[in-house]
Order: structure tokens, then C-alpha cells, then sequence
């Protein structure tokens, strides 16, 4: 009996494919670019994994052209690119890579906060294009984060990351309880403690209104897709900045454009976008974002990380074992009530 087939969609670090290519039948594409929906749905049909990223779009048409398929590893923490309800009535198993990029965008998040706060890429560019005439006083004032507040939507792993960064920042740290909160309802005023700092409960609006940055850490659903809207964006201070390093279509890029010229909020760093690769347009011309290529888990060490996780995870579907980080189970049934 042969091997069983793995297909590896795009390209990885050579040192996390070894021992994939030791024990398995590996269909590897060796591109960076995503692979074509048509390539993909030919060569899953011989396939009982796929190793994918999450430019690789897998639904119910990629499932049932691999009737093999008992595993998809997706080399990401998020998984909104697989079909994870239709994954389970099937049967195939979804695991994503979680923990292991934590620590890297945690520090991403506090580049692009330092970064719209203290306008150091606005006053890179001004130096670019020769418009520095030497030092003032007063020039490009900027915000210090110490003894402000930090509104963290999604408290989880990133969230928390962030958090303890934060603090020795000087920040006062508060967060949503859960996404149910969207909706509102009583919320507990007691402050809690976490591993290595402590944080207020807020309801949405709350939040919203008393802090000072704003930063997204829920992974998109439904419920969270387009949270920071027009309204949201309304109740936010005049001087506050928003901060999006967990799903482009988190935030509703046209009423951010809107708040950033309008001065509804002082600035914008954004590491992800509503319909990547293209930007708004508008957010390009603005001094008041900060836009970087979705780069939050982009450093060697956590990348070939990522890609031996979700390689492990696959070996071990494959090899009749329990994966290491499965996609969780109430995020599954969350998926099965859309």
C-alpha cells in the first residue's frame, strides 16, 4: 500500500517540508503566489491532506472533488478560508497553528501603535521627500501611551500578548469580555487579573468611548465582520487611535476613511484589509494611517513555526493520531449556526 498524498499548496520553508517528504507521497507546488482554484480543485482529487495557506479558499466544491481528504492544515491561527462546518459533516479534520505566532504579532501590534502615535512613519516620508527643514519645538507632536487606555477586543492569546506589552508601556488595560457583549448587557465593573497584568471588563460602547487605542484581536465571523463601523467609530474619542492586526474585514474600511478625514478619530494602523491585496484607496493618501502588508506573523523564526505546526498536524490526522491544534470545537458549531 503506498503512501498517503499530501498536497502543499504554496511554498514553505524548506526545513519544516523534511520529514513531511520523508514519511508521505508530497504533491508540492513550489510558488509563492496562491494557488489557482482550478489547479487546486485537480489536484486535491488524489489528496488525504492539504497543507494550504490562507490565500487557498477551501469549501464545500474542494471537499467533495477530494473524496480522499481527511485532513486540511491551514498554516495560520485564523480559518476563515475553510469550510470548517461542511469540513466536519464530512468528517475531514481542520487545524490551524495557533500559540506559535503569538509573540510576533503582539510585538507588530506595538510597532503600529508606537508608529501612528509618535507619526514615525509620517515623518519618514517627510524626510523621503525632502519636506524637513530641522528641528522645532513643536513640530509633529505626537501621543505618549503611558497612562492612557488600551481597549482590547478579543482578550485571547494575541490579546494578552499584547496586554503585557502594554503595560510596561504604562498603559491602563481594558477589554471586551466576548463578542456576545457586541449586544450589550451587564457587565461586571471588577477589575481581573491575567498573567502578568490585570484589565477591566467594558461592554462595547464603553469601550469604546473611554479608551484611547483600540485594538482588534477576534478572528472573523459573522458577528465580529464590519464591528468597527460607522457607529462604532462614532463613539470613539476625538484623539483615539484604532489598531487592526486580526482580520481586514473587521473593520469597515470605507467609514474608517470617513473618520480619519472627518478628525471622528486621530489615526489608524492597519496590518490587514478588507479585500487584500487592494487597499482603499483613499487610506494611501492619508498622513494619519499607518498600512503594513499583513506582515503580523512575518519573522523567519515564527514562520517556519507556523509551517511545522501545521505540518505536525497533518502527519498526525494521517498517521491515525490525535492533531496538535485542532480547530476548537465551539468555533466549529459557532460556523454551523451561520
Amino acid at each position: 500500500m503506498g503512501k498517503p498524498k499530501v498536497l502543499v499548496t504554496s511554498k514553505l520553508p524548506s526545513a519544516s517540508l523534511d520529514v513531511l517528504f520523508e514519511k508521505f507521497d508530497v504533491d508540492y507546488r513550489d510558488e509563492s503566489s496562491p494557488m489557482p482554484h482550478a489547479e487546486l480543485l485537480e489536484r486535491v482529487k488524489s489528496a488525504e491532506g492539504i497543507v494550504c495557506q490562507l490565500t487557498s479558499t477551501i469549501g464545500r466544491d474542494v471537499m467533495d472533488a477530494g473524496q480522499k481528504l481527511k485532513v486540511v492544515a491551514n498554516v495560520a491561527v485564523g480559518y476563515n478560508n475553510v469550510d470548517v462546518a461542511y469540513a466536519k459533516q464530512r468528517g475531514i479534520m481542520v487545524t490551524n497553528t495557533p500559540d506559535v505566532l503569538t509573540d510576533a504579532t503582539a510585538d507588530l501590534t506595538m510597532g503600529l501603535m508606537l508608529g501612528i502615535m509618535r507619526r514615525i512613519t509620517e515623518g519618514d516620508r517627510l524626510i523621503r521627500r525632502g519636506g524637513w527643514t530641522g528641528f522645532t519645538f513643536s513640530f509633529m507632536l505626537g501621543t505618549d501611551p503611558r497612562g492612557k487606555q488600551l481597549g482590547i477586543l478579543g482578550l485571547r492569546r494575541i490579546g494578552q500578548a499584547v496586554a503585557r506589552r502594554a503595560v510596561a508601556f504604562g498603559m491602563n488595560i481594558a477589554y471586551l469580555p466576548g463578542p456576545s457583549m457586541l449586544k450589550g448587557g451587564p457587565i461586571s465593573a471588577a477589575r481581573r487579573d491575567f498573567d502578568g497584568f490585570s484589565a477591566t471588563p467594558m461592554g462595547f460602547d464603553e469601550l469604546l468611548a473611554t479608551s484611547d487605542v483600540v485594538s482588534l484581536h477576534v478572528p472573523l465571523t459573522d458577528q465580529t465582520r464590519h464591528m468597527i463601523n460607522q457607529r462604532a467609530l462614532a463613539r470613539m474619542k476625538a484623539s483615539s487611535y484604532l489598531i487592526n492586526v486580526a482580520r481586514g474585514p473587521v473593520v469597515d474600511e470605507e467609514a474608517l476613511v470617513w473618520a480619519l478625514k472627518e478628525g471622528v478619530i486621530s489615526g489608524a494602523a492597519l496590518d490587514v484589509f478588507e479585500n487584500e491585496p487592494t487597499v482603499h484607496p483613499e487610506l494611501l493618501t492619508l498622513d494619519n494611517v499607518v498600512l503594513a502588508p499583513h506582515i503580523g506573523s512575518a519573522t523567519r523564526e515564527t514562520r517556519v513555526a507556523m509551517a511545522s505546526l501545521a505540518v505536525k498536524n497533518c502527519m498526525s490526522v494521517l498517521s491515525g493520531e490525535p492533531p496538535v491544534t485542532p480547530v476548537p470545537e465551539f468555533m466549529i458549531k459557532a460556523a454551523e449556526r451561520v
